[in-house]
């Protein structure tokens, strides 16, 4: 049942807005002829579900993953959808979680399906998840796609995990050292400044800069603050432009020490989503768009795109993905494999298991590159500063003598 926004004319020639929830068009022209309405208008809403108390908090890869298991389970055992959903509701920890599966469960007991009921939470579900419930929602299989899911899931968890971890050791260190940097030059660096104001001696010029910059931070660390703020704050905003992101993650690509990582990671998310999808019959152009939002790197989405509408003029999926060169060339010789065996499914998912584990050397590679820039990165940093406060002692010592 959906829900029509009518503008109508009583009797008296008085301009109403009448809301109501009906099957069909033609049933609310009856409903409102019955009533003696003059029908000026009538527009389907988007929904008879009031969205606006949905949260768009994305749920976790390794929620969804348990979520997808726990209900996969109950499903195999005979548990209809509906009773499954209250059983999670009142069993899960993420709070969140069991708000989402709560309001679900309200939508099936109005006779919305599963799909539809995930469809209410377009900013919470991933599309692949939506996608696939439709498909086995059609096919009549849906506790075999919930344990597909789960497998999805949990290895996309384990590759943001490890996504975490090249980029957690060089957070730690950098901000170790901007630490010890405020540290140096609001604690030392103004004992010394008495001292040498104290006997005279002309300061080199590193010194200054030095004292310069530790005056500026205790007197404006607000201020810093507040604009650090801000800068991270327009970034954010910046970032949200299309353009701008498209930009941002090609220049990513260009980055020799980025680049071998995001690509990795960005083929891997292809491979075995577009496995997942196909695998549960749904169809390659749906399942294309999907994908493009699920590798983490919208340049690549939109090369993905670009290679959707080939496919969709006739072209097999391997030609437009050799023609454009974004994927390793491997990618492409076994997709073409798989289209002339007929199993590309199967050789899509061995391909995302080789790139997961391509993904796990590259993180380590880039944490065991990362791990002595940084180190050096900070030794130079702090030397600066000891050698701005060490080179007046030996010019007062040379004054003294």
């Amino acid at each position: 049942m959906a829900a029509y926004k009518c503008s109508v004319v009583d009797q008296l020639g008085k301009k109403h807005k009448i809301n109501h929830n009906a099957e069909s068009k033609a049933e609310v022209i009856d409903f409102l002829k019955q009533n003696k309405y003059v029908i000026i208008d009538i527009k389907k809403a988007e929904s008879s579900i009031d969205l606006s108390k949905y949260n768009t908090k994305k749920i976790k890869a390794k929620d969804l993953a348990v979520f997808c298991k726990q209900l996969y389970a109950m499903l195999k055992a005979g548990v209809t959808i509906v009773n499954s959903l209250e059983i999670l509701r009142q069993q899960t920890e993420n709070k969140h979680l069991s708000k989402i599966i709560g309001q679900m469960y309200e939508d099936l007991q109005r006779g919305n399906t599963l799909s539809e009921a995930l469809s209410h939470h377009k900013g919470v579900f991933p599309s692949i998840f939506i996608s696939m419930v439709e498909a086995g929602e059609l096919s009549g299989n849906i506790d075999v796609i919930m344990n597909r899911l789960s497998t999805h899931f949990e290895k996309e968890y384990k590759i943001e995990n490890k996504v975490k971890s090249a980029m957690t050791y060089p957070i730690i260190l950098a901000i170790v050292c901007i630490t010890v940097v405020v540290f140096l030059l609001t604690t030392i660096m103004p004992t010394f400044v008495d001292m040498y104001a104290s006997s005279g001696v002309e300061l080199p010029k590193i010194t200054q800069v030095m004292i310069g910059m530790s005056e500026g931070i205790k007197k404006y660390w607000y201020v810093i603050i507040l604009a650090m703020v801000i800068i991270a704050f327009g970034m954010s905003i910046f970032n949200r432009n299309k353009e701008v992101k498209l930009k941002e993650d090609y220049y990513k690509l260009k980055i020799p020490v980025v680049k071998s990582l995001a690509l990795k990671v960005a083929t891997s998310r292809f491979t075995r989503t577009l496995a997942t999808l196909m695998g549960s019959g749904v169809p390659l152009l749906q399942a294309l768009e999907t994908v493009s939002g699920v590798t983490g790197n919208t340049y690549i989405g939109s090369k993905i795109l670009e290679a959707r509408e080939d496919v969709r003029k006739g072209l097999a999926l391997s030609q437009p993905l050799r023609q454009q060169g974004v994927f390793p060339p491997m990618v492409h010789s076994m997709i073409k494999i798989g289209e002339d065996s007929g199993s590309i499914e199967e050789i899509l998912d061995k391909t995302a298991d080789f790139y997961d584990e391509e993904v796990d050397t590259a993180v380590t590679r880039l944490t065991t590159m990362l791990e002595p820039i940084m180190i050096v990165f900070m030794a130079i940093i702090n030397g600066f500063i000891v050698i701005a406060m060490v080179v007046p002692m030996f010019d007062m010592v040379k004054t003294v003598q």
